[in-house]
């Protein structure tokens, strides 16, 4: 679904460098610490930054020079971006057109999309009149009916509790499944990934330093660089 050959950026005076590869129907994690590449390895992939070198591949496409509107991904980040003066309903119909000329078939969609989130009957709501995980669930929504097979998730959750963050996960998970989409998401907390992912990449220093199943490098002896940033070390 998904690979990245020797693709380098620079940030500052931090070069990274990242080869990965990614199947379809996985959910994979990524950790480690502020200022890593996290976001930026996201970014690549998504094309809202170009590699200085290398390519990127998806669904088996060459799309190192393409637009993030011509890519099969849909991203979802921390920021929600709903539009305020815009209902539940109407804010997840611009995934399908920014116009909102959503004809009978488009507006079933979004029904669909809202009610597969938990968000049946709440179409007519402001986002001033949704809780943070609700609004999120719209967000989400949003990213259903785009219909994009990979979801890039960063950090859209950071925001919520706990238990608010394992459902969510639990959910992305169920219509990921259901879909057949493949996930990336980026969380600085080393639960989650445990939680929602079957295999985590720890990045530091614009490298993957650790790819893996997810329990296999959370049990003891953990590697090096991510026992140190989990301070097990």
């Amino acid at each position: 679904m998904l690979e990245l050959r020797g693709v380098g950026f620079r940030y500052e005076d931090l070069l990274m460098r990242f080869d990965l590869a990614v199947s379809t129907g996985e959910c994979v994690a990524i950790v480690g610490p502020s200022g890593a590449g996290k976001s930026t390895l996201l970014a690549l992939i998504a094309g809202f930054e170009a590699p200085e070198s290398g390519s990127i591949h998806l669904a088996g496409r060459d799309v190192t020079a393409e637009p993030p509107a011509r890519r099969p991904v849909t991203s979802l980040f921390q920021e929600h971006n709903l539009f305020p003066h815009l209902t539940a309903a109407a804010n997840v119909g611009l995934g399908i057109d920014p116009g909102l000329r959503l004809d009978a078939g488009a507006r079933a969609r979004v029904a669909e999309a809202l009610a597969h989130v938990g968000l049946d009957g709440l179409d007519a709501r402001l986002p001033s009149q949704l809780s943070g995980g609700e609004r999120q669930r719209v967000a989400l929504a949003r990213s259903l009916v785009r219909n994009r097979p990979l979801l890039l998730l960063d950090e859209p959750f950071a925001a919520l509790g706990p238990a608010q963050r394992r459902e969510m996960l639990d959910l992305v998970n169920a219509l990921a499944h259901d879909r057949g989409f493949t996930v990336l998401f980026v969380s600085h907390q080393p639960e989650d990934a445990r939680h929602a992912a079957t295999r985590l990449l720890f990045v530091e220093a614009g490298r993957i330093l650790c790819d893996g199943p997810t329990e296999t490098l959370f049990t003891p002896p953990l590697p090096a660089p991510l026992a140190a940033y989990l301070g097990m070390q």
